[in-house]
């Protein structure tokens, strides 16, 4: 018995002070996001962050472009430019993705900027300094919770909602249960460290997003593995998900009282259409439109059929 709790004690003590001895070896070859810039890149100064956006077009509707988790403004690089022949167009990288600073615990006050509370904020300052009263929020995938979340939170902000293979069932946050585990000090030097290997699966995570991935350009893989060249953005994408929080959102689809778009591909195997079916019939008097041959991205895998439902949607409002 003594010699077993020895072994207990041994393992007990390896897990414990473990990770906290392990050698975390610094990033390499990062840079600080504004020298990765495009000739399109604009940034702002909202509540202390770098932001990162563009804003093209002019007149109404204002459409302003929400993102997903593990994405960027890039996302919209086939639809952007074509949707200002409907109106003026905002895109920005939400905190702890794309081009926009990263704060770190140790810098900020107040807050946590990685928060849903903080990003709703920040939209909403974003917006204010743009000088923009209402907007049209588009979200794709965790960028349609962040819509949701938003519109009921500043219902007199927003116009309509065109939500893209949205993650409003699933997804919204981290469980409350695991919160205490990850929050240890082995969890919070480890995570960082750990979270580097999602380089490794994004192309199988593109795979999948796309219904054919045999059309994903090698460029736009490129693209995508841009973020993660900036300086902490493994500690910024660890400290998001220790923020995030289940918002149950579904539960107050019945108070969504603005025109509703659901835009979702007949083979989305991240957020199943299934899904994105059901919240259609959930949001009073939502619209839905299915992409055939289309998966998780319709805004980047089926561009032309994309901009005609939005384009269809907001002319029968106007």
């Amino acid at each position: 018995m003594k010699r077993w709790l020895r072994k207990f004690g041994f393992v007990l003590g390896a897990l414990l002070i473990g990770p906290i001895l392990i050698p975390i070896p610094p990033l390499k070859r990062v840079v600080a996001p504004k020298k990765l810039a495009k000739s399109e890149s604009q940034f702002m100064e909202i509540d202390g962050i770098e932001v990162h956006y563009q804003d093209q077009g002019e007149s109404t509707p204002i459409l302003l472009l929400l993102h997903g988790f593990m994405a960027s403004v890039f996302i919209w690089r086939e639809t952007l430019k074509p949707l200002t022949q409907i109106g003026r167009v905002i895109a920005y990288d939400r905190p702890a993705f794309g081009l926009t600073e990263r704060p770190m615990p140790e810098d900020w006050q107040g807050e946590n900027p990685y928060t849903i509370e903080s990003q709703d904020r920040l939209l909403i300052h974003l917006i204010d300094q743009l000088e923009v009263d209402r907007a049209v929020l588009v979200g794709h995938s965790a960028g349609g919770t962040q819509a949701l979340y938003t519109y009921f939170n500043h219902p007199d902000r927003v116009e309509a909602l065109i939500l893209v293979a949205p993650a409003v069932y699933f997804g919204s946050g981290t469980p409350g249960w695991s919160k205490p585990l990850l929050k240890t000090p082995q969890s919070r030097r480890l995570g960082p460290w750990l979270v580097r290997s999602m380089p490794l699966w994004g192309k199988s995570l593109l795979d999948l997003a796309w219904h054919d991935s045999s059309r994903i350009k090698p460029e736009a893989i490129e693209e995508y593995s841009l973020p993660i060249q900036t300086e902490n953005w493994d500690r910024a994408l660890w400290e998001y998900t220790l923020a995030s929080r289940e918002l149950d959102l579904d539960t107050r689809l019945n108070e969504v009282q603005v025109p509703t778009l659901v835009i979702t591909g007949d083979d989305d195997r991240i957020v199943p259409t299934r899904q994105s079916v059901r919240l259609a019939q959930e949001i009073p008097g939502a619209e839905l439109v299915v992409l055939s041959n289309c998966g998780h991205m319709p805004q980047e895998e089926c561009p032309q059929d994309f901009l005609e439902a939005v384009n269809v949607f907001l002319r029968s409002k106007a």
